[in-house]
């Protein structure tokens, strides 16, 4: 399948002299068309900073990222504003939901920008909100909803749409074991469907769901599990004799 990510070589360094912090060390990371890939890592590890790097939030020092097979660093400023809206969709660990929105209207909120029609977005967004089960849910505002609801929420409005590319940072950490659970297997489905997608956790547990896992530590990757099957079928009963 076609290479939705590659980050060749990254690095990220903060500050000055004594103050100089290197969060990210000539990285590399490679995510294809319809791969689920899981970061796990100790804290401080350049995880989160891969990320932002990945999604285009934030420029690299030294290295390159590709999206599509199109190095980032040519594209202007609304280029790769218009990248973000269209192709990317991110979950942050702040949920980063409008306050003023309800939560079908955050979900359709970036197809809305992008210039779908209301009635067409709302749909879309309410299909996304019962995936999570969170169809009863859609005309609550942010404040009405658990801290859970608010992460799916946010789920929703990264997933809705014609997405390439899903970064997603701490996805379950509000949720408990059975909703995290069907997080994961969203996000492995939204995969599946040829989204390109990367999950930071420290859940070995959740990671198992991705189709590689890579290791972080000190700003380097330093080891990744190798492809495995398909996760669905490894969750198949064995055969009776």
């Amino acid at each position: 399948m076609t290479t939705m990510l590659e980050m060749r070589q990254v690095s990220r360094s903060y500050g000055e002299g004594a103050a100089l912090v290197h969060a990210l060390i000539d990285a590399d990371l490679s995510v294809r068309a319809g791969e689920l890939v899981a970061v796990m890592g100790p804290s401080g590890s350049g995880k989160s900073t891969l990320l932002t790097i990945a999604g285009t939030l934030e420029e690299p020092t030294s290295g390159s990222v590709l999206i599509g097979g199109r190095d980032v660093s040519d594209l202007s400023r609304n280029d790769r504003a218009r990248l973000r809206r269209r192709s990317i969709g991110y979950v942050f660990q702040a949920f980063n939901l409008l306050a003023g929105l309800t939560a079908a209207e955050n979900v359709a909120l970036p197809l809305e920008l992008d210039g779908t029609r209301s009635g067409v977005a709302q749909r879309a967004a309410r299909v996304a909100l019962d995936q999570l089960g969170l169809g009863d849910r859609a005309g609550h505002y942010p404040d009405q909803l658990s801290g859970g609801e608010s992460q799916r929420v946010a789920i929703a409005r990264a997933i809705v749409g014609d997405r390439r590319l899903l970064l997603a940072d701490e996805p379950t950490g509000a949720l408990d074991s059975t909703n995290g659970e069907s997080v994961m297997r969203m996000l492995r489905a939204t995969s599946k469907g040829g989204v390109a997608g990367v999950v930071v956790t420290h859940d070995a547990q959740l990671a198992s769901w991705a189709d590689r896992v890579v290791f972080m530590r000190d700003g380097r990757v330093v080891d990744q599990t190798p492809p495995r099957p398909d996760v669905e079928s490894l969750l198949e009963p064995s055969p009776r004799p």
